[in-house]
């Protein structure tokens, strides 16, 4: 049944109710490529869909702008799929529920994929709607951004003759983002030695943290759930052997872990003394987080019993690791007031297998603090015996001090709204970064309507925001000529 039909825009809303009854989650996305590609012929419109399953739709010109220069809307089609505790559903063959509650569209137990389904949506709407006067439209549909930007970085771009961008993948009405960090991940892995260890099991869990975007919630001091759990480890470690049986947290590198666990095998006497100590932790780290983070808790309980253990040398170095690694705000920007210049979110660490894993997510908008930052993460890595490999690097959007486009935009949101946008750097990554160097003196602005607690189960999307947005995007192309 659907769920947003009578909400205006009603193509906005149809198509994006259409996109959360198909799975879409990053790397797996041939389904919505299809049903883009499908949009696409019902309506003749011209469409190419590459290998890695981009789609790029071209709509011509209306009369009285065949001479204006060609527009680009982008945004990409994958989402982030996570789900609260104890929601079963399966995001990778299941659509969405959609719940509307007074003004805004959620999804019940996982994340809601308006970032960046309502780029694709309204998108589409444009392509769609016959009554609006626009430059010929280039429309770009990209997979997997949220996993490193992938497709926009595998795109042949020489099907575009656009040099002006509309990227509408930001979460802040009212902001035009203008220029955005470079980034990069770190993959780590390190051999570590099990050998058979008979005693009881303690499970040690860190939860309730509000996690996050690595990007753009990172200056909100957030606390990072395996780097606590490394806090816990380290100080239980200095009562009893560290005989650890598994560890793990975070499933994206591009989100804060709001959960971490633990497994040790523990010796019967030293139960209490551990106990104890995990109360006395949780206490330490509530007053430090109280504000960033007021459902944290650090638990204790008994678990199974594990045939095996990694050594307590192996375990020291799980500690070293998760003490050592570069995690948070790194520098602050001297010329941008409030802006983060650099940063590194470990979001993926478990040990298993005979493996410590890890991947962080590094961010900067000044290319030579980013490859300082992966220096430290190779030297960390050559410390302890481990192996790194750097994935998904990607460049920084830099300012454009002369954009017509912006101009254009601020003066049609201006006209709209009755105030001025705001200008703002990000430290979050966008395509525009990728695209600015594949595509030489390319104009380009990234908007959005209001998106609340985006890559977590609690995000929001705000339907008078939506419908502002959309108001604003149709009168910026009208004024395109």
């Amino acid at each position: 049944m659907a769920v947003l039909n009578h909400l205006e825009p009603q193509r906005v809303f149809r198509f994006f109710e259409e996109l959360c009854a198909i799975p879409h989650g990053s790397g797996n996305t041939k389904a919505v490529s299809d049903w883009l590609v499908d949009f696409a012929k019902a309506r003749g419109l011209r469409y190419v869909q590459d290998q890695l399953n981009n789609v790029v739709i071209f709509r011509d010109a209306t009369p009285g702008y065949e001479s204006a220069e060609p527009v680009i809307l982008q945004g990409h089609m994958d989402m982030v799929c996570e789900k609260e505790p104890g929601c079963t559903k399966d995001m990778a063959a299941e659509g969405l529920d959609l719940v509307l509650e007074g003004d805004t569209v959620s999804a019940r137990g996982t994340t809601l994929g308006g970032d960046d389904g309502i780029a694709v949506a309204m998108a589409m709407a444009i392509l769609d709607d016959d009554s609006l006067s626009h430059p010929a439209i280039e429309a770009i549909f990209t997979v997997d951004e949220e996993t490193g930007m992938y497709g926009a970085e595998g795109l042949d771009v020489s099907v575009l003759k656009g040099r002006r961008m509309l990227n509408m993948d930001s979460e802040d009405e009212g902001i035009f983002t203008v220029s955005c960090a470079g980034g990069a991940r770190a993959d780590c892995c390190l051999p570590v030695t099990r050998s058979a260890f008979s005693a009881p099991v303690l499970e040690i869990s860190v939860t309730g943290l509000v996690g996050g975007h690595s990007g753009a919630e990172i200056d909100k001091g957030r606390a990072n759930a395996a780097i606590l759990l490394g806090r816990a480890l380290a100080a239980i470690g200095k009562i009893v052997p560290l005989r650890i049986v598994s560890a793990e947290s975070g499933l994206k590198d591009n989100a804060i872990p709001a959960s971490a666990r633990a497994v040790l095998a523990v010796e019967p006497a030293k139960l209490p003394a551990v106990q104890t100590r995990v109360s006395g932790l949780e206490a330490a780290f509530r007053a430090e987080h109280a504000v960033s983070d007021p459902g944290l808790t650090l638990t204790v309980r008994s678990g199974n019993p594990a045939p095996s253990a990694l050594t307590e040398a192996a375990g020291k170095t799980v500690v070293q690791f998760l003490q050592l690694v570069p995690n948070g705000i790194v520098s602050m920007s001297m010329d941008i007031p409030g802006l983060v210049q650099t940063s590194s979110n470990l979001g993926i660490f478990h040990v298993a297998d005979g493996l410590l894993v890890a991947r962080a997510s590094v961010r900067s908008s000044v290319a030579s603090e980013k490859e300082m930052l992966l220096e430290r993460f190779a030297t960390l890595c050559a410390l302890l015996g481990a192996s790194m490999e750097i994935t998904g690097n990607y460049p920084a959007w830099e300012y454009k001090r002369d954009s017509a486009l912006r101009d254009t935009m601020v003066r049609v949101f201006t006209e709209q709204y009755g105030h001025a946008p705001k200008i703002e750097a990000i430290h979050a990554g966008l395509e525009c970064g990728l695209f600015s160097g594949k595509l030489p003196g390319l104009d380009c602005v990234s908007f959005g309507p209001d998106l609340l607690e985006i890559h977590t189960p609690r995000e929001k999307m705000s339907i008078p925001s939506v419908q502002r947005t959309w108001k604003l995007l149709r009168g910026v192309l009208e004024a395109l000529a």
